[in-house]
């Protein structure tokens, strides 16, 4: 079990996560890493509640080639990250991150 799992909606030393407070910080500039790494949740938390809390996310502020043409439907049928990066000649870090900028909400690791 992750941390996550373990205490969904809870920062570090089982404060509860604030979405109002989140999203007053991240309008303030601060990055999802900054305030995962601060809060001690994952990225992931992070940006699933501002996501649910009605946040329109910056673009990333590392410029992204084009979407390949079928990237997110291959994800989104099951084909992970490495096999992904691999076949579209990326790296791991840019299918991710384009992933992310097409709005795709990722699968936890090791799941299908």
């Amino acid at each position: 079990m992750t941390d996550d799992e373990a205490g969904e909606d809870t920062a570090q030393g089982g404060a509860p996560l604030a979405p109002a407070e989140l999203v007053r910080r991240y309008h303030e500039g601060e990055t999802i890493e900054g305030l995962a790494e601060d809060l001690g949740v994952s990225y992931r938390k992070v940006r699933t509640t501002l996501l649910e809390a009605g946040v329109t996310l910056r673009p990333p502020k590392v410029r992204l080639p084009p979407t390949p043409p079928g990237l997110v439907h291959a994800y989104l049928s099951g084909r992970n990250i490495r096999q992904l990066a691999e076949t579209y000649g990326m790296t791991y870090s840019q299918t991710r991150r384009i992933l992310l900028a097409e709005g795709v909400v990722l699968r936890p690791r090791g799941r299908h």
